[in-house]
Order: structure tokens, then C-alpha cells, then sequence
């Protein structure tokens, strides 16, 4: 029995936040039925890479999950919705602010249908402010946050994250924990509730070092020059003499110690706070004689907190995430196989199957036909 079974979702969201909630959703055990619209369906479908099958991106995201394919515009479609609505615990959705009123689909319509319903909004600016509307990506949502200029290059230029920090962290995630708050609290109260993600808003939470910094110490961070945002040779990443790249982050004493006996770095150096950039030079030198594999070696079995960065293809294939079992399950797609999109829940908490099926074709809702009233 896993921790979600016997609870239904609505899953009205697009692309990313919304459909990784849900995942999870589906992944603990609850029924999710995917809304997507008439024709196309979800976006994500047609997004590249895309097959004769479909993307596999929107299969990783939509495994686990049923799809009805609706038009909302359309009063005996809006009806069959709103019929299920009753018989539902959970609604994630992830439209513009006023467009799920304006469907009649917003949390204080349902709410008559459903008193126990938990409504999830997931949008970039949350449902007020002058912001409310505005369209706006990933990128966009941290550069405001403030999140984006605190990682920058030599040159001050801000480096484009290579993940959705917003979309994940400040979407996804607290989708999912409030709505585990909000089943427990229906639990006591048995109410309802309409939970607000805003994701610009939640991006906040993964700053915590460089706000206690500015409002404890009056302190704001520099851009690309604190200790672990590139302005310290202890959290650095340096590139080896093969085109390849050392994440160094030896940043507690012992640890720097090591690092530093472990590279023959001049002991000038070893009280890196006198000269920061030189430090770093001079590490670099150093790094940059050696290859990767060089590197390897000369570090094993020592406490230097030293990786080689690995491409993606490498991390998959890695041994150690073999060891763990981490691409074990696989997604049926294509008339193959492709590995499931890890989840961050313990393995007692979600599905056993080890092949997974996603809806490639969204099915028609049905609707019932209405009384002839004729006499």
C-alpha cells in the first residue's frame, strides 16, 4: 500500500513544474489523470527531440498517468470535468492567473462541487501582484530573484544555469510538500485549500548563505566573488591539461591542507585570504599540467573534496550510480526501452515496476449526451 494510493489528481499543468509534481504524485501511489488539450495535447509532446512515437522528455514526466484529451471551451466537455472534479482530492494546474476562473474551473467554483478539494496554482510571479501576469521563463524567474548574478565568470558576466533551479526548486518541489501539508491539515480540519506556488518567490529559499550574509552582516554578496561563487580558490573549478575540468571545493582547513600538499602548492599560497586571485592563478598552474586522469590518481584515498566533472553521458553510465540502482526502471517508449527519470522519494514510497507506460495518445473525455427537455 503505498503512501498515496486511493487519492485522485487532476493534472491540468504543461511542460515541467506541474507534470514533476504530479510524477511524484503518481510515483507514491496516487491516480493522476493528465487534462491536455484538444488536438496537440501538452506541449511538451512537440518539443524537440521528437520521434515517430513522441518526445521522450513529456514520456519521463507522464509516466504512471492516464490523459484525456478536452476542450474546456466546450459546456458538455466543461461538465464531464467538472463531474470528476467531485470525485477528486487534488488539482494541479499552472495557467496565468484568472484563466482557470475564466473556465470556470478556479478554486471557489470547484470548492462548491468538491469542499475538500486541494487546488495547486504554479506560476512564475504567484496569483498577485504587478507581476501576476507577465510571461517569463526559468531564466528569467532567477535573474530577478537575484539568484543569477551571484555566479558569475572572471568578467562579471552571470552564467546561465544548466538547470531549471526555478522551475524544480521553486515550482515542483514546493508543490509537492504543500500539498502533503495541505492532505494533512484536510485531515483535521476538512477543508479545502488553494495552495499559491510562486516560483520566483521559492528561488529565495536556495539563497539562504547569501541573504543571512546581506541582512545579518549588511554584507551583500558580489558577484562571482564569494567563497562559493568563484571568488575563492578553495570552490573552484579548474581545467586540466587534456580539456577536461576539476570541481575543487576543498574549502574547510583540513580539507584545503590536503589539497594543497596533494598539488605541491608554494606554502605562499597556503593562506589564500592575503591574496585571493593570485591564489587561484596559481592553483590553476598547477591544475592545468597535469590530465584529468592524472589527477585522479594523485588524489585517491586522500580527504580533498576533488571531482572530475563529468559529462552527462558519463554520469549516466557511471558505475557508482549503477551500484545504487538509480536508472534500474525503464520507460517503454518507441517500441524500446529508455531509462525512468530518477525520483528524490525513498524506494519504500513509490511503484515497484520496473517498466513504466505513459499515455502516448490522450483519450477523448466522454461526455453524456443531455435530456431531450422536448415534450
Amino acid at each position: 500500500m503505498l503512501p498515496l494510493s486511493g487519492l485522485k489528481v487532476l493534472d491540468f499543468s504543461t511542460l515541467l513544474p506541474g507534470p514533476l509534481a504530479t510524477l511524484m504524485l503518481a510515483e507514491a501511489g496516487a491516480e493522476v489523470v493528465k487534462i491536455e488539450r484538444l488536438g496537440p495535447g501538452d506541449d511538451m509532446r512537440r518539443y524537440q527531440p521528437f520521434t515517430d512515437s513522441d518526445n521522450p522528455n513529456f514520456a519521463l514526466l507522464n509516466r504512471g498517468k492516464k490523459s484525456l484529451s478536452v476542450d474546456l471551451r466546450d459546456p458538455a466537455q466543461l461538465d464531464a470535468v467538472l463531474a470528476m472534479i467531485a470525485e477528486t482530492d487534488i488539482i494541479v494546474e499552472q495557467f496565468r492567473p484568472g484563466v482557470m476562473k475564466r473556465l470556470g474551473l478556479d478554486f471557489d467554483s470547484v470548492k462548491k462541487i468538491n469542499p475538500r478539494i486541494i487546488f495547486c496554482s504554479i506560476t512564475g510571479y504567484g496569483q498577485t501582484g504587478s507581476k501576476a501576469l507577465v510571461a517569463a521563463h526559468d531564466l528569467n524567474y532567477v535573474a530577478e530573484a537575484g539568484l543569477l548574478a551571484l555566479g558569475a565568470d572572471r568578467n562579471g558576466r552571470p552564467i546561465v544555469p544548466s538547470a531549471q533551479v526555478a522551475d524544480i526548486g521553486g515550482g515542483t518541489l514546493p508543490a509537492v510538500v504543500n500539498i502533503l501539508l495541505a492532505l494533512r491539515q484536510i485531515e483535521r480540519t476538512g477543508e479545502g485549500v488553494w495552495i499559491d506556488v510562486s516560483m520566483t518567490d521559492n528561488v529565495m529559499c536556495w539563497q539562504s548563505w547569501a541573504l543571512g550574509q546581506g541582512e545579518g552582516g549588511g554584507m551583500w554578496p558580489r558577484s562571482g566573488k564569494e567563497p562559493v561563487s568563484g571568488g575563492s580558490p578553495r570552490y573552484q573549478v579548474y581545467q586540466t591539461s587534456d580539456g577536461r575540468f576539476l570541481a575543487a571545493a576543498p574549502l574547510e582547513d583540513r580539507f584545503w591542507k590536503n589539497f594543497c600538499e596533494a598539488i605541491g602548492l608554494d606554502p605562499k599560497w597556503h593562506d589564500d585570504r592575503r591574496n585571493l586571485e593570485g591564489a587561484i592563478d596559481a592553483v590553476a598552474d598547477i591544475i592545468a599540467s597535469k590530465t584529468a586522469a592524472d589527477w585522479e590518481r594523485q588524489f585517491a584515498g586522500r580527504d580533498v573534496c576533488c571531482s572530475i566533472a563529468a559529462t552527462l553521458k558519463e554520469a549516466r553510465y557511471s558505475p557508482f550510480f549503477a551500484e545504487r540502482g538509480l536508472f534500474d526502471r525503464k520507460v517503454a517508449f518507441g517500441g524500446d526501452t529508455i531509462a525512468a527519470l530518477p525520483m528524490p522519494l525513498a524506494p519504500e514510497f513509490v511503484r515497484t515496476e520496473t517498466v513504466l507506460s505513459y499515455p502516448e495518445i490522450p483519450v477523448p473525455i466522454e461526455t453524456k449526451p443531455k435530456k431531450d427537455l422536448a415534450i
